[in-house]
Order: structure tokens, then C-alpha cells, then sequence
């Protein structure tokens, strides 16, 4: 295992080169909650698969298509034992994790009858939230919320005081994408099994960040995305239990996807994972996602996870003595730390911030439910990955300093 040498860690990302800048300044990403950087790593499988491996899989008798049957199977194995599936057959390649989560909710539709129940809860992304209200239309389900606690937290206890036995489906965020929260899930998993109720788990924040056991969880599904794990975009996971993935309907249908069709209309599709995924799979990105997940074995996700909380809790540290901040999340375990200067509106505060060449997120990053609980339209979101650096928070909290006069705004 590669030691945690930031110099060597940065060395890996072309984007953190020397002459990137912003404004000017050298740049300083911190929105790698939106997506991260990539590794040349990653950029070698791209290329190896367009320069040597080209060919579809499932489509072919001939050397390049058998070889690609295997790489893909070998990647799925290589998911599932990131996070400890039973087996490759438990991992299902779509478009994101945003297509993964509309899979797994259309695949329960036929579970779901008029009356019954989906929880959620106010801090979930839209991708957590919208797949299920369309479900509750169609099927005319009602749509619970699981109350966050004062802090913000999804907790076991809360889910308990909510779930009953109309209950078909409670869909959470492993760690929230604005505060940063890292939800019981182990013991939420527990409850629902209790209740007969399929349990979903939005790892998007979790899956690159820290070690996620989806047996220890017990969890009946996962969804995840490359592109936030140093891979390529436009490639998504869904983990499910194999039993479940061979009973759900898929989203969509088409080649690659069924073992027969009759003139008549009767069809039969094959069994997971390839009875959800219709057409032709992204093959490059596939590529990358393998070469991302050895990139972060190379170096550890425990060790990963502990540089990350490392960055966290110096920059909250250091932040706490800026003026007039507001930090809405200083005992999140995630890699985020969600902030506003009092009387500053997030997207200028964040524009600001851009002008000293320091990338953060602002707005309300997809929880739209989640500005009556914070109290706030709108917040700027810092967001760690394991190549930032001490001296760039360092820089961030000077510039945080200087942003008193700035727009005009006045201070009390």
C-alpha cells in the first residue's frame, strides 16, 4: 500500500498541475463533492480500451468480444468486492447514480400498491427524492419523512417514530450531501426488515470517502457513481441482492437484456445483472472504473478516509475564527463543511471565492427540501477530496477574512 505523500498523491492528477489556475491564482478544488479529479491512472484505461480493446460485450464470437466479457466481469467483481457483495452477479452498470436510483424505484413499483407508504427525509438529493415521488403518483403511495434531528442527523430512532406497517420502501443517504451526515444505517436496516420494507442507500457521499460494507449493512440496495470515485462520468453501480435484482422489472428495455421474444409480445429476460442493463453498456467507462477503484486500493479508503478527516476537522478549526461565519455542520463525519458569511448570499460568496481561485459549490445542492430545516435559501459547500492540502484551507479561511468588505455588504 502507497504512503499518504501528499506530493506523490497530487502527482497523480493532471488537473492539479502547476499550471492550472483560476482567476489567476493557482487552483483550489473544493467542490469534490460535485465530482473529483481524475487520476492518469484512469485516463491509461480510457485510452487502453479505445487504442486496444475495442469491441462491444455479449455481441460477438471472436477473440476481442470474449476478452471484453471477461474485463467487464472482472470489473464487477472487482465493485463487488469494494464493498464486500456476495458475488459479481449482485452488480449492475447504468448511466449514474441518479439512473441507478430511478432503476431500483421502478423495479419496486410492483411492490407498491395505493396507500402504502415511502419514506424519505427533507435532507435527501433530488436523485433520492424525485424517483419516489413519481412512484407515489403512479401508484398513489404516500410519501413519509423521517424527521432529522436538531443537528440534521437521519437517525434510527427518528425512522422508528415513522415507520409502519404500510410501510414498502425507506430510501436514505448513507452521508448527506449537504450536511455531511453519516446515516445509522446498519440499524435502519435492521428496522425496515423488521417492517417487510425494502431498504435503498444513496452512497454517492459514502462509497468514495470510507469503507462501505453493504453486508455488514444489510442493506437490499446501493447506489453509487464513478465519477465521484475518481472515475469517469456516465457511469453509475447499483448494488442488490440478488434474490431482488432477479424479480425487479426493468426501467429499460432492449438488447443484451432478454433471453427470447415472440411475435406475440412474450418475453423473457435474462437474470441480473444483464436483465438490467438494456443496450450497449459504457465499456470505457467500465475501463475507468476499475482503474479508479485500484487507484484508491493503492492507497487505502481507510487511509484515504482518515486524511480526509484530518483536512475536516483543521479546516473547522480554522474556520471557526473567521468573522461572521455561520457553519451549519461542525460534527458532520463526511468530507463537506457547509457554510455562509451572515449577510452575504451564498452564490456571491462563492463568486468571491472564485476571484482567489478557490472552487466551492453554492446554491442548495439538490436538497431543495432541506432550506426549511437550515433556515437558509441557499449555502456555500466546501468539499474535500484526499489530494487537498492544509496550505489550501489555509487559503480559503485568508480569503474568508478578506470577504468583509466584500460587495459592500455590511457587518455588525
Amino acid at each position: 500500500m502507497k504512503k499518504m505523500d501528499i506530493d506523490e498523491i497530487r502527482a497523480n492528477f493532471p488537473m492539479l498541475k502547476e499550471d492550472k489556475f483560476m482567476q489567476g491564482k493557482p487552483l483550489i478544488f473544493l467542490d469534490n463533492a460535485s465530482t473529483t479529479f481524475k487520476p492518469y491512472q484512469v485516463f491509461d484505461a480510457l485510452k487502453d480500451y479505445y487504442f486496444n480493446k475495442t469491441s462491444n460485450s455479449h455481441r460477438g464470437d471472436y477473440d476481442l468480444c470474449f476478452e471484453m466479457d471477461k474485463y467487464v466481469y472482472n470489473v464487477r467483481e472487482k465493485v463487488a468486492q469494494f464493498i464486500n457483495a456476495k458475488q459479481a452477479e449482485e452488480i449492475v452498470f447504468t448511466a449514474g447514480a441518479s439512473m441507478s436510483i430511478n432503476i431500483i424505484a421502478y423495479g419496486l413499483l410492483k411492490y407498491v400498491e395505493e396507500g402504502d407508504e415511502i419514506i424519505i427525509d427533507e435532507a435527501e438529493h433530488a436523485s433520492n427524492v424525485l424517483p419516489w415521488f413519481k412512484i407515489a403518483e403512479i401508484k398513489k403511495a404516500k410519501i413519509v419523512y423521517i424527521p432529522l434531528s436538531e443537528e440534521g442527523r437521519i437517525t434510527a430512532n427518528n425512522l422508528r417514530k415513522v415507520i409502519s406497517n404500510k410501510t414498502k420502501v425507506v430510501s436514505v443517504a448513507h452521508v448527506t450531501n449537504v450536511l455531511g451526515f453519516k446515516s445509522e444505517v446498519k440499524e435502519m436496516a435492521r428496522i425496515c426488515h423488521e417492517f417487510n420494507a425494502f431498504f435503498v442507500v444513496d452512497g454517492a457521499q459514502s462509497v468514495p470517502h470510507m469503507k462501505t460494507d453493504v453486508q455488514d449493512i444489510d442493506c437490499d440496495f446501493l447506489a453509487f457513481s464513478a465519477h465521484k470515485m475518481y472515475g469517469p462520468t456516465g457511469l453509475g453501480v447499483i448494488y442488490g441482492k440478488k434474490e431482488l435484482l432477479d424479480k425487479m422489472d426493468p426501467l429499460l428495455s432492449g438488447g443484451g437484456m432478454n433471453a427470447k421474444f415472440l411475435a406475440c409480445g412474450d418475453v423473457r429476460y435474462l437474470s441480473a445483472p444483464e436483465r438490467l442493463e438494456a443496450g450497449t453498456l459504457n465499456l470505457e467507462g467500465i475501463f475507468g472504473l476499475g482503474a479508479a477503484i485500484d487507484f484508491i486500493n493503492d492507497y487505502g479508503i481507510s487511509n484515504i478516509e482518515k486524511r480526509e478527516s484530518e483536512l475536516r476537522a483543521y479546516a473547522i478549526e480554522k474556520l471557526k475564527k473567521v468573522n461572521n461565519i455561520i457553519i451549519y455542520n461542525e460534527h458532520a463525519e463526511g468530507a463537506i463543511i457547509t457554510i455562509n458569511i451572515k449577510d452575504v448570499f451564498a452564490q456571491d460568496l462563492s463568486t468571491y471565492l472564485n476571484s482567489k481561485g478557490i472552487a466551492t459549490r453554492s446554491g442548495q445542492h439538490c436538497a431543495k427540501i432541506l432550506i426549511d430545516h437550515l433556515r437558509s435559501l441557499a449555502t456555500v459547500r466546501i468539499s474535500f477530496a484526499f489530494y487537498n492540502t492544509f496550505e489550501e484551507i489555509d487559503a480559503l479561511c485568508e480569503a474568508l477574512d478578506g470577504s468583509e468588505g466584500f460587495l459592500d455588504a455590511y457587518f455588525s
